[in-house]
């Protein structure tokens, strides 16, 4: 460790709170400190290199340091960084909601900017509650998806389903109706048994109250930071058509899911659903800066026109929505999806994921393994028979994502969850090092961390 890497360990421990961290752990032991990044690998302030196996939390897309990125920010940069959209127009936000239309679901035609996942679910939890008022409804309840995660802002938690992180904030957010996620592996059933059983309580729910919903709200396929849930065949499909039967509005955050990462541009495209809203972030600039999109159908906008006095204007903003620097990001990321065939080469890296994990499920204290294109999750488990799980303060998976540091991979588990999230763009040499690697620690230090 070099002087620079103390003085920076001391001045972060000094003055830096770090999110989802028990600090106490924090302050007693030596952080990694990245300086730089380049291609697929981040490099820290010894200059070690590190595959970045969950794309620094799920955004990166393309790799660090992308030139047609880094060209078009530094290219805006010379023109303007940031001007307001209240009031004004700006040609970068406009391009960007051009491309964002034509690649989004047929029935999405309008985009409001934000700068987060979870502002990309507050705006939208607005949008319905609001369009039904404007339409002389009062309705001001939502159904969301126990073990869901839309973010951490009031609204987003109040539509959020993990005890764990959401709990403690319960007596301030507003009441939602939570039905089961339907997860195959923690579920005394089968797969369908397990899809039926929730779109069961779903329909219960929308025949009693659905006057008083104004959306479901639900990650599309996968249920990331519940532990990579991924949910029956159909599921999806059969959600959005009770919601057209009931009147509801069908609310996808692919926040997560978006920009190809179930082997797709979104999600929602492999059962051919169309949302009414949905909202976008983490990948959307390639994990270069903050952004997120809300779109919305002609109709939900429509219903927001009107005249001053009819007092139907969405009252909502950022002071850096639609920032032209994030705009410019996400204008060349998304000319990268279609210059490099981003979404025609995932089949392949598809499948080298689900032949790793083929073999990573045979072992030992391996429960389950989870896959949807490139998005997956391996839990490990004290009992493989009886499913149970170890003591959470053994912290299995993180002792094993940090035994993964030394050989080169940089991971982040959710909790005894080994997370699997590569960039989509990850070339296939790249990709098979890190499975190898994901693969050797589960074979040799798993069994030492679990006795």
């Amino acid at each position: 460790m070099n002087r620079d890497t103390e003085k920076f360990i001391a001045a972060d421990k000094k003055f830096v709170w770090h999110p989802f961290t028990q600090m106490k752990q924090w302050l007693d032991n030596e952080p990694l400190v990245i300086e730089s990044g380049e291609g697929f690998y981040l490099i820290d302030t010894d200059g070690k290199r590190y595959i970045d196996g969950v794309s620094s939390l799920w955004c990166n897309v393309h790799g660090h340091r992308v030139k047609k990125i880094d060209d078009a920010v530094k290219a805006q940069l010379d023109q303007i960084s940031h001007s307001t959209l209240l009031g004004l127009a700006q040609t970068k936000s406009i391009e960007l909601a051009e491309k964002l239309v034509k690649v989004t679901p047929k029935n999405l035609a309008k985009v409001f900017y934000s700068d987060s996942g979870a502002t990309s679910v507050e705006v939208a939890l607005k949008i319905a509650y609001q369009y039904y008022r404007n339409k002389g409804q009062k309705r001001d309840k939502f159904i969301a998806l126990g073990h869901s995660y839309h973010g951490d802002t009031i609204g987003s938690v109040s539509v959020g389903g993990i005890e764990l992180f959401h709990s403690i904030f319960r007596p301030m957010l507003f009441e939602t109706y939570f039905v089961p996620s339907p997860f195959p592996y923690r579920f005394d059933g089968t797969s369908e048994e397990c899809k039926q059983f929730t779109l069961n309580k779903i329909e219960e729910l929308l025949k009693k109250e659905g006057q008083n919903i104004c959306g479901l709200i639900a990650e599309p396929l996968v249920q990331g930071a519940a532990g990579m849930i991924v949910h029956p065949h159909g599921f999806l499909k059969a959600v959005r058509e009770l919601t057209k039967k009931y009147n509801v509005l069908l609310i996808a955050d692919e926040v997560a899911t978006g920009f190809g990462r179930t082997g797709k541009m979104f999600a929602c495209e492999n059962e051919n659903v169309e949302p009414d809203i949905m909202c976008t972030a983490k990948g959307i600039t390639g994990g270069y800066l903050p952004l997120a999109a809300t779109l919305a159908t002609q109709e939900i906008f429509d219903a927001f026109l009107g005249n001053p006095e009819d007092f139907k204007t969405f009252y909502h903003g950022h002071t850096y929505t639609g920032n032209a620097l994030a705009c410019a990001a996400a204008v060349a990321s998304l000319e990268l999806f279609e210059e490099n065939k981003i979404i025609e080469s995932l089949p392949a890296k598809i499948e080298l994921i689900k032949d790793y994990l083929k073999k990573i499920s045979a072992f030992d204290y391996i429960g389950d393994v989870r896959q949807y294109g490139m998005m997956a999750g391996i839990e490990i488990v004290k009992d493989k028979k009886t499913k149970k799980s170890f003591e959470y303060e053994k912290l299995i998976g993180a002792k094993l994502c940090a035994a993964m540091r030394p050989k080169g991979v940089m991971m982040r588990p959710l909790s005894d969850v080994i997370v699997l999230m590569p960039a989509v763009a990850m070339d296939m040499d790249t990709l098979n090092t890190l499975l190898e690697v994901v693969f050797d620690t589960l074979k040799n230090d798993l069994p030492i961390y679990s006795s």
